[in-house]
């Protein structure tokens, strides 16, 4: 099962396409909830290259590592990656007028219902939109 998610960013393309490439801000705006953070994040933006961060709980309860392998990157417009359970995920961003749509599709996985994970998700996109806009 494929899930959709998005999310209208008010700023331009060059600036969105740092924001969500760059560890230092991934480190900012990477978190589905207030109650947690993204403590380290590394990029390797290219065909073959990994890109992974660790997030955990401010409580210090809990975290995880999310890791994947860059499939295709096409700079400004697309990337697609393979998580380490095989799911696929792609992120397009298109530029109009009020600003830059970030569109990510992804492969559902088994452990969580998939409203949940749609929320989660968008959860994070929503705050890399709030994060960008802030730079402006």
């Amino acid at each position: 099962m494929k899930i959709s998610i998005s999310a209208s960013v008010n700023s331009d393309l060059d600036t969105v396409w740092a924001c969500w490439n760059n560890p230092a801000d991934i480190k900012q705006w990477c978190a589905a909830a207030d109650d947690w953070h993204t403590t380290d994040s590394s990029v390797d933006l290219r065909v073959g290259g990994k890109f992974s961060f660790r997030m955990e709980a401010k409580d210090g309860s809990t975290g995880f590592d999310f890791a994947v392998t860059y499939i295709k990157m096409i700079e400004n417009t697309l990337i697609e990656y393979v998580m380490a359970d095989s799911r696929s995920v792609s992120v397009e961003f298109v530029e109009g007028e009020g600003g830059v749509s970030v569109i990510e599709i992804f492969d559902a996985e088994g452990e969580n219902e998939p409203e949940q994970q749609r929320q989660g998700w968008q959860n994070i996109l929503n705050n890399f939109a709030k994060y960008v806009e802030s730079k402006v």
